[in-house]
């Protein structure tokens, strides 16, 4: 009941953002959350942190919070084309700009392979190992996501791979909150809008109804834990040693008025 009155809750404040909405941005190709073609490795080795372990099993579909998260998504399409969805379209974007824009304006810093070339590569070497913790949890509890099944509207363009891609953990809502944990070390006077767009960037998988609130949850739980590992990684260290003295001298981002 508490769940269930919490997603209720969320849903409120979320529709709250979706009044004179404008018309609606197209779905985009869920590739352009695909890493492009890269030398990059991630830092740590298969086995680091054993994700099937430390996340407990998904709501079952029949169970109280796995009826409370599938009446959210049904309820949630509603949002289809507001301003809050088409911020969703962005987030989606990890390796094409969307999430990596969002975090430059909340750094208030420009973050590129040109200005800022250590903390660009830390953020994609991250991504890289949020698919090595993240995968083997994903294919072991092989949860449906909610968009599998229906047609009602989601955010990018469906396609085969998700009836193959499992929902827990969000692998994007791992990203978003690494990120905005090692930016957070990086410049702590922006943390509250790093927190703000990590927390973001993972209820944009809920909104675009790619996945559900809980595959969220467990996705921010592997990104807390995968930080405090990242900080037994030398490499790891010495590159965000490096980031932070880059980061004072980047130029400012260049971002919309609020």
């Amino acid at each position: 009941m508490i769940r269930k009155l919490l997603l209720a809750a969320s849903l409120a404040a979320l529709s709250a953002c979706a009044t004179d909405a404008p018309a609606s941005k197209a779905a985009v190709d869920a590739a352009r959350a695909a890493p492009v073609p890269t030398k990059l490795t991630g830092y740590l080795s298969a086995g680091a942190l054993d994700g099937k372990a430390i996340l407990p099993p998904p709501a079952a579909p029949d169970s109280a919070q796995g009826r409370a998260e599938r009446a959210f998504y049904d309820e949630s399409r509603a949002l289809e084309g507001s301003p809050r969805w088409k911020q969703a379209i962005e987030d989606n974007e990890i390796w094409q700009g969307g999430a990596l824009k969002r975090f430059s304006c909340a750094l208030g810093k420009e973050l590129s392979e040109a200005r800022t070339p250590t903390a660009w590569r830390i953020l994609h070497r991250i991504e890289l190992d949020v698919r090595t913790v993240g995968t083997p949890p994903k294919d072991h509890y092989a949860r449906q996501r909610p968009a599998v099944g229906n047609e009602k509207p989601i955010c990018i363009a469906r396609a085969d791979w998700m009836r193959t891609n499992a929902s827990y953990p969000s692998g994007h809502a791992m990203v978003g909150w690494t990120w905005a944990l090692l930016l957070t070390e990086l410049a702590p006077a922006r943390a509250d809008a790093l927190l703000i767009a990590g927390r973001e960037m993972g209820e944009s998988r809920a909104i675009c109804g790619v996945h559900f609130m809980s595959d969220i949850e467990a996705g921010r739980t592997l990104a807390s834990g995968m930080v405090a590992r990242l900080h037994a990684e030398p490499q790891f260290v010495a590159d965000m040693a490096k980031a932070r003295g880059e980061l004072a001298a980047a130029p400012a981002a260049s971002c919309p008025a609020a």
